[in-house]
């Protein structure tokens, strides 16, 4: 049915109303028969795709915005909010140039600023994109979005100093912002800072949806009354980093912490000599409960003075064999076996950052460990011999020479 010039405004008017108290769903509806009724019209076309993006409806919210911007060209949000749109699409490549429009017609704004830069990471340009942040920064030197992505780029160049003092900024507007200082924390852990990382790095577990919780109160060191459960958080008990986390660091939680059960996935149950429980048993008699990732905070540790590794019930009786737990592959001629129950066997052990290489290191055989340039904060900044394991070597995954002069001495 046509809508008269009247009927529209009414229209607009009560569906504007409907959009103040919340209800996206009915304006943007009244506002599609709007735009049905006038297809040309800019600033109807701008509210409906607002409206839609609102309800998370990216892809409908494109076209009505497309035609907004070519409608309202002098209209800098109508140029943002379809970079907006087509960023959330991942077409990164047209919402640059929406935000080089509106860049044109408002050139001091931050956000816009901003979104360049976001917009020329996810295209790979990362030297634009951090100008396009230095920018955004130069507008408002408080901005936290560009604070925060800047600080980014500095880390994965290795500017630790820089994207630190990029995150202190951040933090001084929003000290409380769980990822802000989880993010200060990890680039602090990276370099091996402990005493200063470690309190931040909690801040994850402020973090909700993210990571596996028992039902049970966080322990923060008092005295326990009852058991207290040692748990991995990933929600995926029996995924690689679970199983890693777990042989890593449940040491000595037994000895230093009485009542201590660690929690673990079915095929470590059998490895560790103490006691253990499954996820999804009762929790009945437990008292507690601490994620492994916070034993380092609660227990004071020292990345330079560890506990000993766990207890494990198989004894190390080598062989010939060579275990092979990595995704490089192994020399030509090289005897090996995968299999993880024969590592006890092995007189050496070579693996990516997993358990079998975590289970061989602990029971004191020989092990090389190899690590991507971006390990785990675990493992600190030095390779070589590792505090976490003194018979274990720690290699770069991509160092072919030291690896092969590593196996010529074995």
């Amino acid at each position: 049915m046509p809508l008269n010039d009247q009927q529209i405004q009414t229209l607009g008017r009560d569906a504007l109303q409907r959009a103040a108290a919340g209800d996206f769903a009915a304006a943007e509806e009244m506002f599609g028969r709007i735009v049905e009724a006038r297809p040309n019209m800019g600033q109807a076309l701008h509210l409906l795709g607002q409206f839609r993006l609102k309800l998370g409806r990216f892809a409908d919210a494109r076209e009505p915005l497309e035609r907004a911007a070519q409608f309202l060209p002098r209209e800098v949000a109508a140029q943002t909010n379809l970079a907006g749109c087509l960023l959330q699409l991942g077409q990164n490549e047209q919402a640059l140039a929406a935000l080089v429009r509106a860049a044109r017609l408002k050139p001091d704004d931050a956000s816009i600023a901003h979104n360049t830069g976001r917009a020329l990471e996810a295209l790979g340009r990362a030297e634009e994109a951090e100008r396009a942040y230095d920018q955004a920064l130069s507008i408002d030197n408080r901005l936290v979005p560009s604070l925060s992505a800047r600080a980014d780029l500095l880390a994965a160049r290795g500017e630790w100093a820089g994207a630190l003092t990029d995150l202190e900024t951040a933090l001084v507007s929003h000290p409380a912002d769980p990822r802000l200082r989880l993010r200060r924390g990890e680039l602090l852990l990276r370099q091996g800072d402990w005493w200063r990382g470690l309190g931040d790095h909690e801040a994850r577990l402020e973090i909700a949806g993210e990571r596996y919780a028992p039902e049970l109160p966080n322990w923060q060191g008092e005295p326990l009354t009852g058991r207290l459960l040692v748990y991995p958080e990933q929600a995926d008990i029996g995924s690689s980093e679970a199983l890693r986390d777990t042989l890593m660091l449940a040491r000595g939680v037994d000895a230093i912490i009485q009542g201590a059960v660690v929690q673990c996935a079915p095929p470590l149950a059998g490895w560790f000599d103490c006691p253990t429980v499954q996820r999804g048993e009762p929790l009945d008699g437990f008292a507690a409960a601490a994620p492994l990732r916070s034993l380092p905070h609660l227990l004071n540790w020292s990345f330079d003075a560890l506990p000993p590794p766990a207890r494990l019930r198989p004894q190390a009786v080598p062989s010939a064999r060579v275990g092979w737990f990595s995704l490089v592959e192994p020399p030509a001629g090289l005897a090996i076996t995968r299999a993880p129950d024969e590592i006890p066997a092995c007189r050496l052990v070579v693996g990516d950052d997993a358990w079998p290489a975590h289970a061989a290191a602990s029971l004191g055989i020989p092990t090389v460990i190899l690590l991507p340039r971006t390990a785990d904060w675990l493992w600190g900044p030095r390779l070589g011999i590792s505090p976490w394991y003194a018979s274990a070597e720690l290699l770069r995954d991509d160092d072919r020479e030291g690896l092969a002069a590593r196996l010529a001495r074995c």
